[in-house]
C-alpha cells in the first residue's frame, strides 16, 4: 500500500511546484500531464495533473481547472533542522501570500505551510512567531 499527500490547485500548478522542488532539499517533479477530454472541472487540457516529491516524500498536484469552485484545504508540515532554516522557507512562501495564525504560512497558490523545529533531544516543537525574522531574511539571502 501507498498512501500519497495530495495537493488542489484552481490554477498555476507547475509554476507552484517548481517553486516548491527549488526551496525543498530531496525535492523533484517526476511528471505532468493534461487530462487531454473534457470533464466537470473545464474543457480538454484545462485540467493537469502531476507526480513530485518534496523532501523525498511522494506527492501529487491537481490543477482542478477553471470550473472547479470547491475548496480543497491542507496543510503541509515541515520539519527543520534549525530556526533558521524554518525563517527562511516561511519567508520565501508568503512573497505573495499570507501569514497565518499559528506560525503558518498559506502560499500565493492557497497552500498552508507549517514549520517546526527539530529539538537537539530529538523531539519538535513549532516555533513561536520568530523574534529573528530580520536576521532570518539576511540569512536566507546569503546562503
Amino acid at each position: 500500500m501507498k498512501v500519497r499527500q495530495h495537493l488542489w490547485f484552481r490554477q498555476d500548478m507547475e509554476s507552484a511546484i517548481e517553486f516548491y522542488t527549488s526551496l525543498i532539499p530531496g525535492s523533484a517533479i517526476g511528471w505532468v500531464s493534461n487530462i487531454l477530454t473534457s470533464d466537470p472541472n473545464g474543457p480538454a487540457g484545462s485540467a493537469k495533473f502531476a507526480g513530485f516529491t518534496l523532501g523525498n516524500r511522494p506527492y501529487m498536484g491537481f490543477e482542478a481547472g477553471p470550473l472547479d469552485r470547491s475548496e480543497h484545504n491542507c496543510t503541509v508540515t515541515i520539519e527543520c533542522e534549525t530556526q533558521v532554516e524554518a525563517d527562511c522557507l516561511q519567508i520565501a512562501l508568503a512573497e505573495d501570500g499570507s501569514e497565518e495564525p499559528g506560525n503558518r504560512v498559506r502560499d500565493a497558490w492557497g497552500v498552508t505551510w507549517q514549520f517546526i523545529v527539530r529539538q537537539q533531544d530529538g523531539g519538535t516543537h513549532v516555533p513561536a512567531e520568530s523574534d529573528t525574522a530580520d536576521l532570518a531574511e539576511t540569512a536566507c539571502s546569503v546562503a
